[in-house]
């Protein structure tokens, strides 16, 4: 019996688990950055077996919210002179400087956080810069898992969509692998 043992393993050792879990959480973050330039979300969504789809939906969430902190912290921080000019040189100097980095150093850990959960600077980018602003009113369950009634191929093993929520919900027409 497995009591007090928390987690799944999913029939795998720790290191496989984890980098696993890394590259299914960077692929759906990927998926879901803009594709054109008119702003337009890409489609965010992944299609993979059900257990490894509610492994990943929590560690997913975590990251939405560190980067909905991160954003947080830098809207509270005051406007900046231009770089190089003289009122940045003054501002530099005075005391302005030291209680912009205490604003912003928090958002600078986040974001360090998060590279060190996804090892991927494009992932980390989509993530505080588009993600944490699509999300930014909600509160929790940016990811859904939806079960699809066809079955893998191979091991006939029930597969599961898992999508961040939003712009475009319940268009499961055209799903591509």
């Amino acid at each position: 019996m497995r009591h007090k043992r928390r987690g799944k393993k999913l029939n795998r050792n720790s290191s496989h688990r984890k980098a696993m879990l890394r590259n299914m959480a960077v692929s759906l973050i990927l998926l879901a950055r803009p594709t054109d330039d008119a702003g337009g979300a890409g489609h965010g969504r992944l299609i993979t077996t059900v257990s490894k789809a509610k492994f990943l939906r929590p560690f997913v969430d975590r990251l939405v919210t560190l980067s909905k902190r991160a954003a947080l912290a830098i809207s509270k921080a005051p406007e900046v002179p231009k770089r190089g000019s003289v009122s940045w040189n003054e501002w530099r100097a005075s005391q302005g400087w030291q209680d912009w980095v205490n604003i912003v150093s928090p958002a600078v850990t986040l974001r360090r956080r998060a590279f060190a959960m996804l090892r991927s600077d494009v992932a980390v980018s989509v993530l505080f810069d588009d993600l944490a602003r699509r999300f930014e009113s909600r509160n929790g369950g940016y990811v859904r898992v939806v079960r699809i009634a066809a079955r893998r191929v191979g091991d006939s093993g029930q597969q599961a969509l898992i999508e961040f929520v939003g712009e475009r919900d319940r268009r499961l027409g055209n799903l591509k692998t």
